[in-house]
């Protein structure tokens, strides 16, 4: 294992692609308290339960950041069923429905929800903000697209809980590495090494965040991305809008090389 954050160095982690169902859920879930009185009104909406075991095999490396607790972004999804999504898009001032994915300021990274096919969720952005369509009882998957040639660690949450270690989302927390170019699709929170809890959709009140004490922050998603330390990552903000506003037609007509 790597050193402890406070040491400046995260122990990241690489995730395969996961595999079939490999067995019920946790007993520890099975045993959570159930959420408050029955009699008692339930928050609307969906929460993302603990769900099945899945197999997805992850290995550590490590992985010195360059701003230890400073992320370079933090791209921020919201999920709802139909309905309340709807409600969230009143709310926010638009009504129709486009692209779903989640992108970093500098356009390094992209994050979508795929649902157990490998679809994307339905879903639109709106004044920064992404907003998610999920169904009851639907298993989705996080995925994370580098479309840069450097790594970077994602550090990621749902319902305000790490998906690795199941604790309050915080910067400190270890991520999972992501490769230049390449692609991470995490299919639940992290059991072992092997194994993961598939995410799924369902009643707030059975959420994993809810059966933990605290459905406060149920129904968004986090990715927190950090650079490598000493990594080459060109694309600032000056340089991108220096390409923004390259002219294509700078002069009307064609002037001589020097000389001639």
């Amino acid at each position: 294992h790597a050193a402890s954050p406070a040491a400046q160095e995260s122990g990241g982690y690489g995730e395969s692609k996961a595999a079939g169902p490999a067995g019920a859920p946790s007993p520890a879930a099975e045993s959570a308290p159930m959420s408050g009185d029955v009699a008692k009104a339930e928050r609307p909406g969906l929460g993302t339960e603990w769900g099945e075991n899945r197999e997805s095999r992850v290995s550590t490396s490590a992985f010195f950041r360059e701003r230890p607790d400073q992320p370079f972004d933090v791209v921020k999804m919201f999920y709802n069923d139909s309905e309340g999504v709807r409600a969230m898009a009143r709310r926010a001032g638009v009504s129709d429905f486009r692209d779903s994915s989640g992108r970093s300021t500098r356009g390094a990274v992209t994050v979508r929800l795929l649902d157990g096919s490998g679809r994307p969720l339905e879903g639109f952005t709106s004044s920064g903000n992404t907003y998610v369509v999920g169904d009851h009882g639907q298993r989705y998957i996080i995925q994370i697209k580098n479309n840069t040639g450097v790594r970077f660690e994602a550090v990621t949450t749902v319902d305000g809980l790490d998906v690795i270690n199941g604790r309050a989302g915080a910067f400190s927390n270890r991520g999972y590495i992501i490769n230049g170019f390449s692609t991470v699709e995490i299919d639940g929170w992290r059991r072992s090494t092997d194994t993961v809890a598939a995410f799924r959709f369902g009643r707030v009140g059975e959420s994993y965040a809810s059966k933990k004490g605290d459905d406060r922050h149920v129904g968004v998603i986090g990715v927190a991305l950090f650079e490598e330390r000493g990594a080459s990552f060109p694309w600032n903000q000056e340089e991108v809008d220096k390409r923004h506003g390259a002219d294509p037609f700078p002069g009307q007509f064609a002037k001589p090389p020097p000389g001639n």
